[in-house]
């Protein structure tokens, strides 16, 4: 899990960066690291400025290594997050071969890693996704806090 602070930090920063947070977007920030450990691209979420639904963090993390790759095959990368992905962000995940997934904050609503659904490891799925939890999940939590309100949190380990 240590190994995996100081990106999840480069998350946050990410989420940090997001403006005007509260105005439709939650401070949800994303890191794609390369095999090697050097990050590809980061960004946030950004549907409200762009007018785009699909411009969550993850989304658009996903898209923006597949064009610095030259390929969709994202394997040996590590998708970093702060906030537990939804169907679309985890859907794309699982599409894009992702080994692994490092989740900051749980999204009981709307989660679809473990809260909902547990989409990046269902069998039924041609690819399986190995989930790191909940690091730094206590700033992770304060940041959404801060901009959403208390939210539930399920205290899984």
């Amino acid at each position: 899990m240590a190994k995996y602070e100081p990106w999840m930090r480069r998350a946050l920063e990410m989420a940090r960066a997001l403006p005007d947070p509260g105005a439709g977007d939650p401070p949800v920030g994303a890191v794609i690291y390369g095999p090697d450990g050097r990050e590809i691209t980061a960004a946030h979420h950004d549907r409200q400025r762009t007018a785009d639904p699909t411009a969550h963090a993850e989304i658009t993390v996903l898209r923006r290594a597949g064009r610095a790759l030259g390929t969709w095959k994202l394997d040996g990368c590590t998708l970093v997050t702060t906030l537990e992905p939804g169907v679309m962000a985890a859907g794309a995940v699982v599409l894009a071969r992702m080994p692994r997934l490092v989740i900051g904050s749980w999204d009981e609503r709307n989660g679809a890693v473990c809260s909902q659904w547990d989409l990046v490891r269902d069998p039924r799925l041609n690819h399986f996704v190995e989930v790191i939890p909940e690091v730094l999940k206590a700033e992770c939590d304060a940041l959404l806090n801060r901009h959403l309100g208390p939210r539930q949190s399920s205290g899984r380990g």
